[in-house]
This record gives structure tokens, C-alpha cells and sequence, in this order.
């Protein structure tokens, strides 16, 4: 997690755990991107303790299916791409094509006035981080569940510019509606307003059907604040008995992993019964 030099908090700062190229890297990358996302994935066993001491009632979260698309052995993973597509509950859903990592002063600048494109930087204990581009979309969550049940084509999702975006960062010959759909998994998210933090919270439990969990707190600044919101929210974790040494997990990674182990965690493409049009 980045955090300047503080008196008050415990544990190692990010100067000590970065090289001095490392903080240069992402002192430019905050520079130049529109948000900052600080996440801290919680040990197993502080799972049933995070809802008490935060303040917030889990029955009020908001449950949600993530489907992933990728090829078998994950060519869009592993070229930095990933296409994701989510089901909300009362009949919402949402899109998204993310590159990362980025140099987010190497984006067009007619991309980056987008109001759906976002360069957002993730950053999590022991100074990690990185950046990445996202271009997201609007569907309905029937939609998303008519591509899930191989009802309509992947592409279908997706406005033309997410498919523009997609096209212009795949590799060669990766045809979208050939992709495997890999998913769901089952998601309950919360957001909350604690009394004594500036900011806002969102919790997001994801769960695997083999038992599998990761619990996330995160925390949005705007660049500006970085630093500061850093600070404050190691701060407010700490002084609720969240550990900060504890091995980070990531979604994205869990779910890849996940999906490469075994035939069983993908599903096939789909196969249209009639050609779906595209949603611009």
C-alpha cells in the first residue's frame, strides 16, 4: 500500500519496501491516472470479526455472479487483458475490457476523455501496485445470463468501442465469441460509511464453490489524496485488528488460477441460436 513516512502507524512504509525506481514508477502512474483504488484482502480467520468492527450489517450486501471469458490456457490473462461481465442484483448487470499493466501517459487522449474509460492504479499492502485501463459497459443482467447459457454470443455485450478497445490490445486470432465462459462466482459486495473514516468503504466477499473465499476492504482517493488516503485508511484498518502482514490475495488471480486448474471450472462458448446484433 503506498503511504508516505507517519508517526502514528505501525508496520513498514512504502520507502522501505520500494526501490527508488519502484516509487518513481508510481508517483508517475498516480500522476496520470483519474482514481486510486487501495484494497487489502482480509485473512480467513478475521472473515466473521470485519463486519462487527466495522459497523455494517452483512445481510445488506448486495449478491452478484462474475463470469470471466477467456481461452483454456488463458492467452488474454497472460497478454494483460481481461474481459468480465457481472449480474447485479434487481436486474442489473455491467461490462468491462481491462488492460493492465498500463503506462497511463501513453493512452490516446481521446480515449482518456471518455466518461466509460477510466485509468485507475490498485494498490495493496507491501507496495504493490498497478495500473490499469478499463473501458466499461452497461448490460442488463438477463443479457449477461442469455451469454452465460450460450443463448446469445459474447460479443453482444459489448458496445463497439469496448470492442474496438478489445480488438486493438488482443492478440492475434483470438476470436471473442469463441472464448470460454468462465464463471460464475458468486459475489456479495457493501458499501459503507464509517463515522470515523473520510472516506468510503466497500467490502466484496467472493466465493468459489470448492469453499474458497477472499474478502477485500478497499478504499477510493483521487490522486491528489493519495498518499494521505493511504495513510488514514492503514490507520483505520490497524486500529480495527485488521492484520496488514498477512499474504495479499487478488480476485482476478484466485479466479484465473482457478479456472486453469481444472476442466471443470470452465464452461464452453457459447453457441448462439441466432445471431445476436451488436449493441453500440
Amino acid at each position: 500500500m503506498p503511504k508516505a513516512p507517519a508517526k502514528k502507524s505501525s508496520g513498514p512504509s512504502v520507502t522501505r519496501n520500494l526501490s527508488a525506481e519502484d516509487v518513481r514508477k508510481l508517483l508517475h502512474v498516480i500522476k496520470n491516472s483519474k482514481s486510486i483504488e487501495i484494497k487489502v484482502s482480509v485473512p480467513m480467520k478475521s472473515h466473521f470479526g470485519v463486519g462487527k468492527a466495522f459497523g455494517f450489517d452483512p445481510v445488506e450486501a448486495e449478491p452478484r455472479q462474475v463470469y470471466f471469458f477467456d481461452t483454456a490456457d488463458q492467452t488474454l490473462n497472460r497478454a494483460g487483458l481481461i474481459v468480465r461481465a457481472r449480474r447485479r442484483q434487481g436486474g442489473g448487470g455491467d461490462t468491462v475490457i481491462k488492460l493492465r499493466p498500463v503506462d497511463p501517459a501513453m493512452i490516446d487522449a481521446e480515449l482518456r476523455r471518455s466518461e466509460d474509460f477510466k485509468i485507475e492504479v490498485d494498490a495493496m499492502p507491501g507496495g504493490t501496485f498497478i495500473c490499469s485501463a478499463s473501458y466499461k459497459g452497461a448490460a442488463t443482467g438477463q443479457e449477461v445470463r442469455d451469454v452465460a447459457e450460450g443463448r446469445k454470443p459474447i460479443r453482444s455485450l459489448f458496445s463497439k468501442e469496448q470492442l474496438a478497445f478489445y480488438q486493438a490490445h488482443a492478440p492475434r486470432n483470438i476470436n471473442l465469441d469463441r472464448l470460454l465462459i468462465q464463471g460464475p462466482i458468486l459475489l456479495l459486495r457493501i458499501k459503507h460509511k464509517a463515522k470515523a473514516y473520510p472516506r468510503g468503504i466497500t467490502v466484496e466477499l467472493w466465493a468459489w464453490p470448492d469453499g474458497k473465499h477472499i474478502l477485500e476492504i478497499s478504499t477510493k482517493s483521487v490522486p491528489a489524496e493519495a498518499f494521505q488516503a493511504a495513510v488514514e485508511f492503514r490507520q483505520y484498518l490497524e486500529d480495527h485488528g485488521i492484520d496488514l502482514s498477512a499474504p495479499q490475495e487478488t480476485k482476478t488471480r484466485t479466479a484465473m488460477d482457478k479456472f486453469r486448474a481444472g476442466p471443470q471450472a470452465h464452461r464452453r462458448h457459447a453457441k448462439p441460436r441466432t445471431a445476436a446484433r451488436q449493441r453500440a
